[in-house]
């Protein structure tokens, strides 16, 4: 099944490599799906929801290894406090399930923020 991020990168015709895995739905780290694909948790990344006070809803990517600093999140992102936002409303706001959830090609274009990129 092709999720909207892929049929992006198929439109602009970027080269990539699917790379697939049994999933766990108790274990959706980004450790644990670099483990299962042969990768170094570094060079997985994972893209969380969060809502800034001001600006609403942004994604943050981050290496898989990393957890994201909310504190230091905030004035990047021009708010005063961001938070996660809660599981049920991942889906609806970004088009995507728990634990694949990318930058590409969400529902909406929402400001993205990156961080662990060396």
């Amino acid at each position: 099944m092709k999720t909207n991020a892929v049929r992006v990168l198929d439109g602009m015709n970027i080269p990539y490599e699917l790379r697939e895995y049994e999933v766990d739905i108790e274990d959706l780290s980004a450790e644990t799906a670099a483990q299962k694909i042969g990768l170094p948790p570094e060079q997985v990344f994972k893209t969380l929801v969060v809502r800034g006070d001001r600006t609403g809803i942004i994604l943050a990517v981050i290496s898989g290894n990393t957890q994201l600093d909310l504190k230091a999140l905030a004035p990047l992102s021009l708010n005063r406090k961001v938070e996660t936002v809660s599981l049920k409303e991942v889906q609806p706001l970004t088009g995507y399930i728990r634990g694949g959830v990318t930058a590409l090609a969400c529902k909406k274009d929402y400001p993205v923020f990156v961080s662990g990129v060396n």
